[in-house]
C-alpha cells in the first residue's frame, strides 16, 4: 500500500464503517454478508481476506464458519495498523490470524490458501491496469490449485442513465459527506476519484484472466454499482 493511501486510511479509520453505511444506505452491510455467503459455497478451509480494512467482511465469514462448527483458519491482511486494530475487537474474531502485510507482497508460500476474498478495496490497488495485473498475480501465486479469488468491488452500471447518475451522485454526495462524517477531505476526494474510474464487470473479468485464472463469473448488484467476482484458479 502506498503511503499516501495508507495516511489516508488511517485518518478515516475511525469513522470508515459508518461513512460506508450511510453512503451506500447500509447496502454494504448487505453486499459484504451476501458476499461471505459465496465464500462459503466455495468451501475449503484457509481462507485469506485482504485489505480487510475494519475487518467487516472477515467477521461476517467468521461467524458463518463458527455457526457451522466448521474448522476455519482465516486470515485478516491490511497495510494500516489501525484498521487491523479496530478488526480484532470484532465479534467472532478471537481465532482470527491478522497479519500487517502489503497486498503485493505477501508473507506466504506458495499455493497455500483455498480462497482470497476482497470487499472496496481493489480500487486502492489500481493507479493503472499493469499494477492491479500485479496485485491479482500475487493472489493466484498464494492460492492453491481449484482456489478462489473472491472481489466484491464497486463497479460501472451497464445502462447508461444509470451509470451517469450514479456518477453524479458521486461527484455531488460522496465527497462532502464523507467528508463531514470523517473529517478526510484527502480520503473521500480519494474515493471520489476512483469510483467512476474503476472497471466494469466485463473489464475486471478480462484482467483476472490475464493474471491467469481459467474461470470468472461475475454478478451484479443494485443495477451493476457494485459486482462480485469469483475467479478459479485451475488445477
Amino acid at each position: 500500500m502506498k503511503k499516501g493511501i495508507q495516511k489516508i486510511y488511517t485518518e478515516v479509520a475511525p469513522t470508515y464503517e459508518l461513512a460506508n453505511h450511510v453512503l451506500t444506505f447500509g447496502m454494504d452491510i448487505i453486499w459484504r454478508k451476501r458476499a461471505a455467503r459465496e465464500a462459503k459455497k466455495l468451501g475449503g478451509n484457509r481462507w485469506m481476506d485482504i485489505c480487510s480494512g475494519t475487518g467487516e467482511l472477515a467477521r461476517n465469514m467468521a461467524a458463518l464458519a463458527t455457526s457451522a462448527g466448521d474448522k476455519l483458519e482465516l486470515h485478516v491482511v491490511d497495510g494500516s495498523l489501525s484498521m487491523i486494530l479496530l478488526a480484532k475487537n470484532k465479534k467472532h474474531m478471537h481465532k482470527v490470524k491478522f497479519t500487517l502485510a502489503d497486498a503485493g507482497h505477501l508473507p506466504f508460500p506458495d499455493k497455500s490458501f483455498d480462497l482470497i476474498a476482497i470487499s472496496f478495496a481493489t480500487r486502492n490497488l489500481n493507479p493503472n491496469p499493469e499494477t492491479l495485473l500485479l496485485y491479482l498475480k500475487e493472489f493466484f501465486r498464494v492460492l492453491k490449485p481449484r482456489g478462489n479469488f473472491l472481489n466484491l468491488e464497486t463497479s460501472q452500471p451497464p445502462l447508461g442513465i444509470i451509470r451517469r447518475l450514479y456518477h453524479l451522485y458521486i461527484r455531488l454526495i460522496v465527497r462532502p459527506v464523507g467528508y463531514i462524517i470523517s473529517g478526510s477531505n484527502a480520503g473521500y476526494k480519494y474515493l471520489s476519484y476512483t469510483m467512476p474510474r474503476f472497471y466494469d464487470a466485463q473489464g475486471f473479468s478480462s484482467l483476472c484472466f490475464k493474471a491467469g485464472f481459467t474461470k470468472v463469473r461475475s454478478r451484479l448488484l443494485f443495477m451493476g454499482v457494485a459486482a462480485i467476482h469469483i475467479a478459479k484458479k485451475s488445477a
